[in-house]
């Protein structure tokens, strides 16, 4: 495991499409030996503000991915293929 991810996953801990996901991510977590940093952004006024940092197109919602490496943002329900895809920097 990295000791800082690089790999940021912003959720709402009531939203579904983000439940939906944590069965990819804990599986890309697994097979790629990588850790994503996940942060809370409905009931955390900081960490939204955060979000907003790397939100650069504005959407605005949950979950949205953000790979720190590449810049690269990934916005709501992904397939495994896409999001490791985009963990590896190849999108």
């Amino acid at each position: 495991m990295s000791e800082q991810s690089h790999l940021i996953d912003f959720y709402g801990t009531e939203c579904m499409p983000c439940k939906e996901m944590e069965p990819i991510l804990e599986r890309l977590e697994k097979e790629l030996k990588v850790k994503v940093e996940r942060i809370e952004v409905w009931h955390n006024a900081a960490n939204a503000a955060m979000m907003e940092q790397y939100d650069k197109e504005q959407r605005g919602f949950v979950p949205m991915y953000v790979n720190k490496k590449t810049g690269k943002v990934l916005y709501g329900t992904q397939s495994y293929e896409n999001m490791l895809k985009w963990a590896k920097g190849e999108i």
